[in-house]
């Protein structure tokens, strides 16, 4: 069984990348129910059960099972490239009781008895909902969040340079094996049928490391969106960078040596900082002496600058 969605050419123009700390948070449920599933993010799982304290979670569980279908107003698909926790929780406490009723009511597969008291009453139910995601937000995902972000960031930029050198072609034939491209349809290897176009607002696509290893997609009444998984997640949970090589440390100074061999992927500032460990206004510094030195450059992307290496930073970087 599978989805396929008729792209025009329109909508192929309309491509875009976001990635929703929303849709992270929520996926995250499902690796609290099932670890074994994804044992690769059993780090923060340790750290995360601790912080659950007195929170209670079974509303939550009961509108997100372990599989299958979880109510799409809690993960509604990012309006922006990088939307904030509080503009996504916005939205779903904007969400209309009628729809939240309507999508409580094709989950499957779990407490019925907590669905039904949320059907009772969606609008309170929608309120008490947010009012749990906010706090375990705040308790279990907050500060794991920056981590997170840098990964998705670096998928993002380097997904967004496949589209623009290889078009559609060179994008959806690395993106993932359920995720077929035949030139004006892609299809997308799911546990349900449907067969249709987008609906002229394009496509969105959204890394994920919390989803990973499968794809999920949103569509009508939702801007048709695909979830894939984020490259690299593997290295999510590392305490950070390989210490810079000493003599390259030598050289340049540890920190700005640990940057360059960071920059082996394009990053910005803020994301560097992350996960150095260095507030931005240090990492900006020492990224103003590798620019200087030829080693780095930026590049603008919307409103953020984008730093890489530069031919003679990979050179001193491999050389290391």
């Amino acid at each position: 069984m599978s989805i396929t969605w008729v792209l025009r050419p329109e909508d192929v123009a309309r491509i875009r990348f976001a990635f929703s700390p929303m849709w992270e948070l929520v996926a995250s449920l499902r690796t609290l129910q099932t670890p074994a599933r994804q044992s690769i993010h059993l780090p923060w799982i340790k750290a995360a059960r601790p912080l659950l304290g007195g929170l209670d979670l079974a509303e939550l569980f009961a509108l997100v099972p372990p599989a299958g279908y979880l109510a799409d107003f809690i993960t509604p698909p990012p309006d922006t490239p990088v939307p904030d926790f509080a503009a996504e929780l916005d939205r779903v406490r904007s969400t209309p009781p009628e729809v939240a009723r309507r999508e409580a009511g094709h989950v499957k597969g779990t407490d019925r008895a907590v669905l039904e008291r949320f059907m009772a009453d969606p609008e309170v139910g929608v309120a008490r909902v947010a009012d749990t995601l906010e706090t375990y937000w705040e308790a279990c995902f907050a500060e794991f969040w920056p981590r997170v972000y840098a990964l998705l960031e670096r998928d993002v930029l380097r997904r967004s340079r496949q589209l623009a050198q290889g078009g559609a072609s060179g994008l959806f034939a690395g993106l993932d094996p359920a995720v077929v491209w035949t030139g004006e349809r892609l299809v997308i290897d799911r546990p349900w049928c449907h067969s249709g176009g987008l609906h002229g607002d394009g496509l969105v696509l959204v890394p994920s490391a919390f989803w990973w290893p499968s794809v999920a997609v949103m569509s009508e009444p939702y801007q048709s969106t695909l979830i894939y998984p984020v490259l690299g997640v593997g290295t999510l949970w590392e305490q950070g960078p390989p210490p810079a090589p000493g003599a390259l440390a030598a050289l340049i100074g540890r920190s700005r040596a640990r940057i360059l061999l960071a920059l082996a992927e394009p990053a910005t500032t803020s994301a560097l900082a992350a996960r150095m460990d260095l507030t931005p206004g240090a990492v900006s510094q020492h990224l103003g002496v590798l620019r200087g030195g030829g080693l780095a450059v930026g590049m603008r992307l919307g409103k953020q600058v984008v730093y890489r290496r530069t031919p003679a930073g990979d050179l001193l970087a491999g050389a290391s």
